[in-house]
Order: structure tokens, then C-alpha cells, then sequence
């Protein structure tokens, strides 16, 4: 019996050694890591790819969608010229937000994204940027195709999930969202999110 053609005989690094997606930059494959359900943030692990507990989530903020990155990008120099006030990119590749209309409970899973806006997240002077997209084949939100089209409560519990989920009591916060923008600012990003992987680590 033979293997099916592509066949991974090990399981790829969801990082390195996944498809960014079958029509990028509007449709993008997610790596999700936090559900809505988590009080954990988790995160993969770049060395060995496997999903790590970074920490216990301080306040009692949930995340409000679905959370994790798209493969195969990196927010480098690119990323950082496009903020007006970022010093450069953070070093990871570009997270992404997606929006089900179906409860999703497990993480550590693959799913096709279509990209409809992001959030610009400063972060202690590093571009942050959090791209919104919505399930690619979820009938319920097939006809948004930019986020000024979303529930504007929803976009607002992203922006205030992300503007306290680092908050320590009695410390300042270095994070904030500078700004929300629509699909065709985040596949600007996403498209220089890609260019920054492959300086990094080639195509």
C-alpha cells in the first residue's frame, strides 16, 4: 500500500513546515492555539513546534475568538515600517484572530481563514499586529468581507482582550491598539509578513 501524495512521515513544524494558505494573502491557513476557552495562553514552541503553556492568564480576560498565527510568516523590518510609531516587528510570525460561528473548543488544529481586517497592537515598541478573519467556509459570515461589516462589540472585545490581557495591577501597560483597519491594509501586512520569512528564512 502506498502513502498518499503530499505525505508528512513526520509531522511538520506548525511554523516552518506548513502551507501560509490556498490563496494568500485573503485566505490563509491558521495554526490555532488559544480557543475562546482557554484561561491559559498557550504557544508553540519555535524549537520543537509542539504547543507549550506560556502562563496562566493574570486577569479574567478570554479571548473572544480563536487565536493563533499564520505559517510561514515572521513580523521583521517590513512589518515595523509599517507602523508609524514601531521600532521594528516583535520576532514571531503574524498572529491571527478567526471568527466561527460554531463553538470551537480544541486548539493545536488547521483551518482555512479568510482575511476581512487586523488590529494594530503596540507592544513595549514592537509592531503586534493581530490580523481578523472569519472561518473560510462558515455560511453564517460568508458575506463579511471586511470588518467595518462585523458586530462592532465584537471587534471591540478584540480590541479590549488584547489591549488588557498583559495588564499587571500597579504597573504601567506598555501595550495598546493603535488602530483597527480593514482587509486591504491586513494583506498588505500578511504580504509583508511573508516577504519578512523568507529574509529570514528563505522561501
Amino acid at each position: 500500500m502506498s502513502f498518499p501524495n503530499p505525505f508528512f512521515r513526520w509531522r511538520p513544524h506548525p511554523w516552518h513546515g506548513l502551507e501560509i494558505g490556498p490563496n494568500p494573502p485573503k485566505v490563509v491557513t491558521a495554526y490555532i492555539e488559544i480557543t475562546p476557552f482557554d484561561l491559559v495562553k498557550y504557544e508553540v514552541e519555535k524549537t520543537t513546534g509542539y504547543l507549550k503553556v506560556d502562563r496562566p492568564q493574570r486577569s479574567s480576560s478570554q479571548p473572544p475568538t480563536l487565536y493563533g498565527f499564520i505559517p510561514r510568516t515572521y513580523c521583521g523590518k517590513r512589518i515595523g515600517e509599517l507602523s508609524p510609531t514601531a521600532a521594528r516587528g516583535d520576532g514571531d510570525p503574524l498572529d491571527i484572530c478567526v471568527i466561527s460561528e460554531r463553538p470551537i473548543s480544541k486548539s493545536e488544529i488547521i483551518l482555512s481563514a479568510r482575511v476581512v481586517g487586523g488590529l494594530l497592537m503596540i507592544d513595549n515598541g514592537e509592531a503586534d499586529d493581530k490580523i481578523i478573519a472569519v472561518l473560510a467556509n462558515d455560511k453564517f459570515w460568508e458575506n463579511v468581507n471586511d470588518v467595518s461589516e462585523l458586530p462592532p462589540v465584537l471587534v471591540e472585545r478584540l480590541r479590549h482582550y488584547f489591549s488588557t490581557y498583559k495588564l499587571v495591577p500597579g504597573k504601567e501597560s506598555l501595550t495598546y491598539i493603535e488602530s483597527v483597519y480593514g482587509h486591504e491594509r491586513a494583506e498588505e501586512v500578511i504580504l509583508a509578513a511573508i516577504q519578512d520569512y523568507d529574509d529570514a528564512y528563505g522561501s
